[in-house]
């Protein structure tokens, strides 16, 4: 036991004791590194905010940008023009149609039955129209006889006068060839003569009136034959409207029509959206100063992300959009507060672009606009 316990202590005694920690030369490095850091983390900081303010002050002063865009364009309301119940009905939600397509039938039995009417009554007039030549014609004929009365009453009068003035010679103080009896006959002849003449005068002036009221009367019925065939258009026109076309081409929206449904006059029953739209972007006030007319857009439809449309700056509106609003702001009040306005500008696209997205840009989508604006002095610059 005692040689066991001696060699574990020679055992022991060979191990090299264990050398002491060396002293922490390296403990000032800490705080040094620590503020390195927090001084590349603040240049790292600065350098991003001073690049985010060059590219604010840079796409300030050279793009004038607005997210309140919207897609326009014309959407044609489609209405009944006369009162009716729906027969047919050609369209269904979002089709395409043609300018002069059948979107509905009224049904026609009311205006055929007035069609109907009007031609009997224009019908009536007109052989109304055929007695008045008839009597015309008539009266014509006894004014030519009372015409010719006429002549014979001169020329039984001149026959008178002549036969007067005879026997007066033949008669008288220092001649009686004739009696007396025959030559007052011949005096009273005269004047049965004359009488007779102004009465078949009289005849034909009556003849002469009575053809002036006739011919009075052909032309009152010939106005109204004319009026019946206006009233006669009218309806027909109106038997017309019952069929319901499309007054442009463009896609079927809004469609509320169904047969069996009694319409009124003006009733809207569908409408009708054209293809070519265009983008209204209100930009404020302050952005006009740089927007001309003819310059690039770049247009982001938030509908189509990844797709971006170039447009142009077509026009202006010509007030801002506070003046076209319900009730427009009053100024002149006491509690007026500056905002800055915003400007409707109107923005096209080429068509071919919107024909490209197969009536996938579409009235009433967002947008974002953006124009480049300074451009030639930023060429200059560089």
């Amino acid at each position: 036991m005692s040689t066991q316990h001696n060699q574990e202590q020679k055992v022991l005694s060979a191990v090299p004791a264990a050398q002491p920690a060396a002293p922490a030369v390296a403990a000032p490095a800490g705080p040094a590194k620590s503020n390195r850091r927090v001084l590349v983390i603040a240049a790292v900081i600065a350098l991003a905010a001073l690049a985010a303010g060059g590219r604010m002050w840079y796409r300030s002063h050279y793009f004038v940008e607005t997210e309140n865009a919207y897609v326009a364009g014309h959407v044609h309301p489609v209405s009944a023009r006369i009162a009716g119940v729906v027969t047919k009905v050609f369209i269904d939600d979002n089709q395409i149609v043609k300018e002069g397509d059948v979107i509905a039938e009224l049904d026609p039995f009311d205006q055929h039955v007035k069609v109907e009417q009007i031609q009997a009554q224009i019908a009536t007039a007109e052989q109304q129209v055929a007695q008045s030549d008839a009597q015309i014609a008539q009266t014509q004929a006894q004014a030519s006889a009372a015409a010719a009365q006429v002549a014979q009453s001169e020329a039984q009068l001149v026959r008178a006068k002549q036969d007067a003035e005879r026997y007066g010679q033949l008669y008288n103080s220092q001649m009686k060839a004739v009696s007396k009896a025959e030559l007052d006959a011949a005096v009273a002849g005269r004047a049965s003569a004359v009488a007779d003449l102004a009465a078949r005068k009289d005849s034909a002036a009556a003849a002469k009136a009575q053809i002036s009221a006739a011919h009075s009367a052909r032309d009152v019925l010939k106005a109204q034959v004319n009026v019946l065939r206006v009233q006669l258009k009218d309806a027909q026109q109106q038997l017309a409207y019952n069929r319901i076309l499309a007054p442009v081409g463009g896609r079927i929206g809004k469609r509320t029509i169904e047969v069996g449904q009694r319409v009124t006059a003006g009733q809207q029953l569908t409408a009708i959206v054209q293809e070519n739209v265009w983008l209204t972007a209100n930009f404020k006030e302050t952005q006009l100063a740089d927007l001309k007319p003819g310059q690039e857009v770049k247009v982001s439809i938030d509908a189509i992300p990844g797709r971006e449309l170039i447009g142009k700056v077509d026009s202006f509106a010509p007030a801002s959009g506070a003046q076209f609003a319900l009730l427009p702001a009053d100024n002149a009040t006491g509690n007026f507060t500056k905002i800055v306005q915003r400007v409707p500008v109107k923005i096209t696209f080429k068509p071919e672009d919107v024909k490209a997205l197969s009536g996938r840009l579409v009235p009433g989508m967002s947008a974002i606009a953006e124009v480049a604006v300074n451009q030639s002095e930023a060429k200059a610059a560089h």
